[in-house]
């Protein structure tokens, strides 16, 4: 099997797009699907989020499938703009529309907060409120306009699939030897 890396331009407009529950829904890349949100820090909650960073690590430690129904591949927070600004960057397996729904359902279960209410206009309803949550990161993503992937279109459970194939047969080569 050959795979062969791919990369797809996302044009600008988006009202050729297929509207979902929340808007427009965004075409499944090379990299999967995924979002952008860049939004201003409340004043002096800088270190709130960094704090949440920590949190939600240990939440991990705890339960490292705490994540699980959002069908990440990964996750970036970034502070920047003398901690004014933040950037979050999310790559999943499910359309926006789910995955926000998935986010606001697991928080809401989990009783772990989320670091979007550090910021400016993010709802404090967003528990009971999901559509509130969505415009929010909808109003606050900056769409990319090109997205590549080396192993174009492979679902996180693939790749951790593939992954366990790969040791199990490493084992049993270690076992033939």
């Amino acid at each position: 099997m050959e795979i062969t890396p791919q990369a797809v331009v996302i044009p600008k407009g988006t009202d050729h797009l297929e509207q979902g529950k929340y808007g427009p829904i965004f075409p499944r890349t090379p990299a999967c699907y995924g979002f952008t949100i860049i939004a201003k820090v409340k004043p002096g909650r800088a270190e709130a989020i960094r704090d949440h960073g920590h949190t939600l690590a240990k939440a991990l430690e705890a339960d490292p499938h705490l994540l699980a129904p959002l069908k990440l591949h990964y996750l970036r927070w970034v502070l920047f703009d003398d901690d004014t600004r933040f950037m979050y960057q999310g790559i999943f397996d499910t359309d926006f529309d789910k995955y926000t729904e998935d986010a606001v359902d697991l928080f809401s279960r989990s009783g772990v907060n989320t670091a979007f209410e550090n910021l400016e206009g993010f709802p404090e309803d967003w528990r009971t409120n999901p559509e509130a949550f969505t415009r929010f990161v909808r109003a606050h993503h900056c769409p990319s306009f090109i997205e590549y992937g080396e192993y174009p279109y492979v679902t996180a459970d693939e790749i951790k699939k593939a992954l366990r194939i790969k040791s199990a047969l490493s084992e049993m080569l270690d076992q033939l030897q």
